[in-house]
């Protein structure tokens, strides 16, 4: 599913070259519950920004579903892109949009029939445990609710592979359990999702194999 065969990432700061990932190596099997752990500034979101090609590598290679990312062209891009759920901190939920709208909004992008479109998204809301909050607008929402109202547009279109940048880093313990809860049950159903979380309790919470980084480097695979 993804493979990454010594990656390294650098970024050019005026004349100033700073590393963001240092030859790193690593496989997710499909199927897999994966942590990134690490504090901030350790390289976890460059990493998941790699996989979903919103940037080349610098060095190395990088393979999601078998193909090298670094070498897609724009609408392959495209194709790897739809392919890919991506939740961030930031919910990044349209204001003026309920959370059906929302939701519906990334298959009215992608063409999906209208008579496809209720049944999808009331699907996604049912999976984060948001259903009774479709006719709501984001300022209406939680944060914890705000954040499955995200989970739900990313897996609204089923795919494969779910990417989640610190979903879990602006709430409060109680709301964590319960996106960590979703991601489990969205794990579950046969999702590959890969966390990347700078807090430790998340990492022990969630019992899944971590990969560890730090300073760039990936200093620890265990689980």
């Amino acid at each position: 599913m993804i493979e990454l065969h010594r990656v390294s990432k650098v970024y050019a700061v005026g004349p100033v070259k700073v590393p963001a990932l240092c030859d790193v190596s690593f496989r997710i099997d499909k199927g897999e519950f994966v942590v990134l752990a690490g504090p901030s500034g350790a390289g976890k979101t460059t990493l998941l920004r790699l996989l979903y090609r919103a940037e080349p590598p610098s060095d190395g290679e990088v393979e999601v579903f078998g193909q090298d990312v670094g070498t897609l062209r724009r609408a392959q891009v495209a194709a790897l892109r739809r392919s890919i759920g991506v939740v961030f901190q930031d919910a990044k939920l349209l204001p003026v949009r309920t959370v059906y709208e929302n939701v519906a909004f990334v298959l009215r992008v992608l063409g999906t029939p209208r008579r496809d479109i209720t049944a999808r998204v009331f699907d996604a809301l049912r999976v984060v445990g948001l259903s009774s909050r479709a006719q709501a607008y984001p300022a209406q929402l939680s944060q914890g609710e705000a954040q499955r109202a995200a989970l739900a547009r990313a897996i609204v279109r089923r795919p494969p592979l779910l990417l989640a940048d610190e979903p879990t880093g602006s709430l409060d313990d109680a709301m964590a359990a319960e996106i960590l809860e979703v991601l489990r049950d969205i794990w579950a159903g046969g999702t590959t999702v890969v966390l990347a979380t700078h807090q430790a309790r998340v990492a022990a919470a969630l019992r899944r194999r971590t990969l560890a980084l730090e300073a760039g480097r990936v200093v620890k695979d265990e689980g």
